[in-house]
């Protein structure tokens, strides 16, 4: 029986903390980051809670 893969593009954006919850970094910390506030940096620069409804489906390209 083949194994499972897990999906290489969802491993390199996502992380499953220890009670489950699937963690995302938050958008818009690439580019014009001079035009950007530091409150709104900072603010950007943390690690976000996934939604439920897409957290089932990464979760099974993780393979979790």
């Amino acid at each position: 029986m083949p194994k499972q893969k897990t999906h290489s593009g969802a491993k390199k954006r996502f992380k499953i903390t220890g009670s489950g919850k699937v963690m995302k970094q938050q958008a818009g910390m690439r580019h014009h980051l001079e035009v950007k506030s530091s409150d709104r940096k900072r603010r950007l620069n943390q690690d976000q809670v996934v939604p439920e409804v897409d957290a089932k489906v990464i979760r099974r390209m993780l393979g979790k």
